[in-house]
């Protein structure tokens, strides 16, 4: 397992964590998004009303909600301009998102901050965000914290996430961890997965403040299992397997590394091979032990003892194997 340090130190530069699991403010490739006018064929982005603030930006709204996103920012850009904080956060998201528009993350750092300086909680959340990532407007680190703390006392579950992460880092070691702790409950409690994880990660190992408790551990990182977390699937089926914060049991440790397999994990890719290799929570199977470990080492990862395996297997057993990890892509 993780140590926490490692799994959740927030890096800057790369703003994971809870980014991770929240829309990406840019695509991959950072290249113009353009969606079809007047109306997207794919159903909008669910969108709570409430993180554009009190009251929804009405007609551009709902022009939003249809996919008819162009319409939605020329309404709401006249609004934007006049001071109303809904209309302003709208506008953000559509060039951040790039919904019918070039996406355009400096046109959407303006209008958020202007959200933000009004207290709305999702543009504080948005724009500390990119304060601190530092590319497309200078980097504050103060002021990023101040509208992180802001979104999530107010509760953002990202925010909460991230501010916990903050903590971390201002204060190295347990102690971080300890301040750290209250925020990362606060968003398991509102179901983000990334704070159901850091819970079970520091019930796991224990701080200078907060015993050392696998039950409690283990029940956060089912639920951040369940809500299909990889890291937090391939930890809890070595927990049943190993009998580590409750009872033992080899099949639903198997299910859950298959699942955390499937998902695109190296890590559990590997030991799910050993998994079908040895036998444990499933019929011994050396072809899908191969096949698997041949998916996790097509990804990067070595492993001896699995080297060792496939030496030992035939050249038929190989040639399944290969085309048993063709169709497992």
């Amino acid at each position: 397992m993780r140590k926490i340090g490692t799994v959740l130190a927030l890096a800057i530069s790369a703003l994971p964590g809870a980014f991770a699991q929240a829309e990406a403010l840019t695509d991959k490739d950072d290249k113009p998004a353009m969606l079809k006018q007047p109306a997207s064929t794919e159903a909008p982005p669910t969108v709570d009303p409430s993180r554009f603030g009190e009251k929804p930006a009405d007609e551009a709204f709902g022009a939003y909600q249809r996919g008819l996103y162009l319409t939605a920012l020329h309404l709401a850009l006249p609004r934007a301009e006049k001071g109303d904080a809904a209309a302003q956060t709208l506008a953000a998201e559509i060039y951040a998102r790039g919904l019918g528009v070039p996406i355009n993350q400096t046109e959407a750092a303006r209008w958020y901050e202007k959200a933000a300086e009004q207290g709305v909680t999702e543009a504080q959340f948005r724009y500390g965000a990119m304060l601190l990532q530092g590319r497309y407007v200078p980097r504050d680190k103060a002021k990023a914290e101040k509208l992180m703390k802001a979104a999530a006392e107010a509760g953002n579950r990202m925010a909460q996430f991230n501010y916990g992460q903050l903590m971390m880092m201002d204060h190295p070691g347990e102690t971080g961890l300890d301040k750290a702790f209250p925020w990362f409950m606060k968003a398991a409690e509102a179901r983000l997965p990334d704070g159901e994880y850091a819970v079970s990660q520091i019930y796991a190992n224990g701080t200078l403040k907060i015993p050392r408790d696998d039950k409690r551990a283990r029940e956060y990182l089912e639920r951040a299992a369940k809500q299909g977390y990889d890291t937090a699937q391939l930890d809890l089926a070595t927990w049943y397997i190993e009998g580590r914060g409750g009872p033992r049991d080899y099949k639903v440790g198997f299910r859950w590394m298959h699942r955390a397999a499937v998902s695109g994990n190296v890590a559990a890719q590997a030991r799910l091979a050993r998994l079908y290799r040895d036998g444990i929570g499933t019929d011994g199977d050396s072809i899908e032990a191969a096949a698997w470990y041949i998916v996790a080492r097509r990804a990067g990862l070595s492993a001896h003892d699995l080297d060792s395996f496939m030496d030992g297997l035939a050249e038929d057993q190989i040639k399944r194997a290969m085309e048993r990890a063709n169709r497992l892509r």
